[in-house]
């Protein structure tokens, strides 16, 4: 069984910045996407940042220039870095990953998520 745990949410003023983590535990497990997604109070989920193997990266533009999404392959884990944070980026933050199991089947697995409050 693979599980995704997250941490690094908390809260943070206006302009500040977090840095998510979301790592990979359990069986064999080899990640080929991850991707950050947020659920803000009353609003549908969306996808912030991704990051794919042979495909590159993909910013929503509401983040863009302000998030940095990075991976490391050799560790199953993945960063989300977020600066110059604004209120709307108040949210629950849930990671996501694409990847393949010891016995070649692929997986989707959904971290639990983690709360980001950004308020002064």
């Amino acid at each position: 069984q693979v599980q995704l745990v997250e941490s690094g949410g908390g809260l943070v003023q206006p302009g500040g910045s977090l840095r998510l983590s979301c790592a990979a535990s359990g069986s064999i497990f080899s990640i080929y996407a991850m991707t950050w997604y947020r659920q803000a109070p009353g609003k549908q989920r969306e996808l912030v940042a991704s990051i794919i193997s042979g495909r590159g990266i993909n910013y929503a533009d509401s983040v863009k220039g302000r998030f940095t999404i990075s991976r490391d392959n050799s560790k199953n884990t993945g960063n989300l870095q977020m600066n110059s944070l604004k209120p709307e980026d108040t949210a629950v933050y849930y990671c996501n990953a694409k990847g393949v199991d010891g016995f070649g089947t692929a997986k989707v697995v959904w971290g639990q998520g983690t709360q980001v409050t950004v308020s002064s």
